[in-house]
This record gives structure tokens, sequence and C-alpha cells, in this order.
């Protein structure tokens, strides 16, 4: 009997074509019309309006995106980071969703592990996957904001040893374990025979782990404790050295390689891609084109932030399901039976 597919798995599409996901909040608040909007009404920059966010989660749910994707941003910080990311507390905001949606993955881009305690990760993330039926993925990061350390009594230099630390913690309280014995975590003091055992545990063995960035890890630490590579947006030729980089470390087993990236969608389909900061702005045309290409370079999923757009999300999200999307399936819809979905890059 084979496995039962991950929500990993979810995202990976057939024959080498990514699937295609988005970055929450579903705003466009980076767009020039609305940047202007705010400055007159002295509105903070980087602060989405979050009027429709369920409403628009269940949309991009029903029209078939493969993944719905949160930040983890703890403090407003508009002195030197100007963003809020998707300003709800992660696991909160993951418990919404999963009510809400149905069919696509949910994933965190990233949790930052260092501020957080590990065994209330892990309690919040198994709660996250059971409650969604397994459509969970747990994106992890080291944290690049100094400012919150100490507001949260951590050591921002020391933030590599406490992820390699977290991770294990993680694992271990997740792990399925005979009937009676209970966790071990030495590096909290705790022996099996005290058996204390976390609860719920996750739908499946695990839950899939992607480590976002480098996380202040070796690249090869990285391929043997992560699940997925989740990787910051490149140009083309850049990407094609980093996903190289991530085959050959993951030879053995392979595993999937995600991305986000920044979209501005023009209205005329036929406008040619153009760089944009971790992003293009493009037509649908080049952008299919665009999508191949990293599909051929190895990228198993990609996950729009639309945020930099000057038009509705909602007009977006539409446009995408009707001229994108159906040239990238996820596993189990009808397009990517036809072309033998599950058979390229499993984990």
């Amino acid at each position: 009997m084979s496995p039962t597919p991950t929500a990993l798995d979810r995202l990976v599409g057939p024959a080498g074509l990514p699937t295609l996901g988005l970055e929450l909040p579903l705003d466009n608040d980076w767009g020039s019309t609305r940047l202007r909007a705010d400055r007159a009404a002295n509105r903070p920059f980087g602060v989405p309006d979050l009027i429709r966010h369920a409403e628009l989660a269940r949309l991009a749910d029903t029209l078939g995106f493969a993944g719905l994707w949160v930040r983890d941003v703890p403090l407003y910080d508009p002195e030197q980071f100007g963003d809020a990311g998707s300003v709800f507390e992660t696991f909160t905001h993951l418990g919404h969703l999963a009510a809400v949606t149905e069919r696509a993955v949910l994933g965190t881009a990233a949790v930052a592990l260092p501020l957080r305690r590990p065994l209330l990760v892990a309690k919040a993330a198994a709660t996250v996957d059971v409650l969604s039926g397994g459509r969970f993925v747990l994106g992890l990061a080291s944290g690049d904001r100094p400012v919150e350390y100490p507001l949260f009594g951590e050591d921002f230099e020391a933030r590599g040893a406490t992820f390699r630390r977290s991770v294990g913690i993680l694992r271990a309280a997740w792990a399925h374990r005979p009937s009676g014995e209970g966790m071990s975590l030495p590096d909290l003091g705790l022996s099996s025979d005290r058996n204390l055992e976390m609860l719920p545990k996750p739908t499946g063995p695990s839950i899939p782990l992607a480590i976002a960035g480098h996380a202040q890890q070796s690249a090869e630490w990285i391929s043997q404790n992560a699940d997925a590579s989740l990787n910051y947006p490149r140009p083309l030729g850049a990407l094609r050295l980093k996903t190289r980089e991530w085959q050959q470390l993951t030879a053995g087993a392979p595993k999937p390689y995600l991305t986000p990236m920044q979209l501005d969608l023009t209205e005329d389909p036929s406008i040619p891609a153009a760089p944009v900061r971790l992003g293009l702005r493009t037509g649908s045309e080049a952008l299919i084109g665009h999508l191949r290409e990293m599909g051929r370079l190895g990228v198993a999923h990609v996950s729009f932030n639309l945020r930099p757009s000057d038009r509705p999300v909602e007009e977006i999200l539409h446009e995408l399901a009707e001229t994108v999307l159906p040239h990238f399936p996820s596993p189990g819809t009808p397009a990517a039976a036809a072309t033998g979905a599950g058979t390229a890059r499993t984990r």
C-alpha cells in the first residue's frame, strides 16, 4: 500500500510543473493607486486592509490555488521594516483558515522559531494540521529583526543554535510512540520515564517542515533536517544555481523547492515580463512561460504575493484561475490526473 500523500506532496505538481499558491494578506496595498490613497488619508504604510480576508481566502480555495501562506511578523516596525505582514497572529489565523477553506494546503512563510517556545509551536502546529485534515506545512525561519529578540527574552546572535535545538524538540513532540511511553527531551531535562506526551499528534508521522532561507544553518544541515526548501525569489540565472545546489544536496532523497514571488499582473496579457523587487510585472502569457522555466529548473511550488498590483485582488484571482492555473494543475485535480500527477519530483 502506498503511503498517504502529505500536505507537501499536494504542492508537487505533475511532470515538472510547479503548483501555484498565494501569500496572504490578499491585498494590493503596495500598488501605486492604493499608496497615493493611503498617503492622502494618512494611513500607515505596510498595514493591509483585512476586511475581506476570509471571503478572499475562500475564493482562492474555490478557484483551485494549491496553497495559502501566512507570514509571522510578531511586531509591526514602521521605522526599520514598514511591513506588518499578514497582521494576524500566525496560528490563530491558520485555525480560522482551516475552518473557511476545504482544499488548499495551509503554510507558514515562515514562523520565526527562535522567538517562540518550541513545545507550544509543536502543539499549535499539530492542532492546525488536525483541524485542517492534514493540509499543513510548517515553514520555519530564524528571524531577521534584531529588535524583537530581547523583547522576547532571546539572544539574536544565538538564534542559529536556538533554531537547531527547537527543530529537534518539534520532531520529538510530534513522534508517535508506543502507548505509555513519554517524550524524551534531553535539552529540556525531560526523560521518557516521566510519561509526558504532546497532544494532538499530527495526522501523519510528522508535520512537513520547510526551512526558509539559510536560517543560520549550513546548506547540508537544512537538506538533512528539512522536508523542503522555502527559498527567496531570484532571477532565473540565480535560481538555476540555487535549485541545482538543492538537487545535489538531496539527490539521495529528492525534496521539493518552494519559492514566493511578488506579482504585478497587467490587464494586457501580452505585456512581456519585467523584473520588480522580488518578482515580476507581467501579462499572463509571459507569466506562463516564466513559470514553466521555473519548473524546468526544479521549482515545485510558487506562491504569489499580489500586494504590488494596482488591480483589485478579486479580479486578479479570477484571471489567474482562468488563464494560468489550468497550465499548472495541483495533484488530485482533473487536469493533474490527465497529465500524470504525482509521477515527478515526489519526496
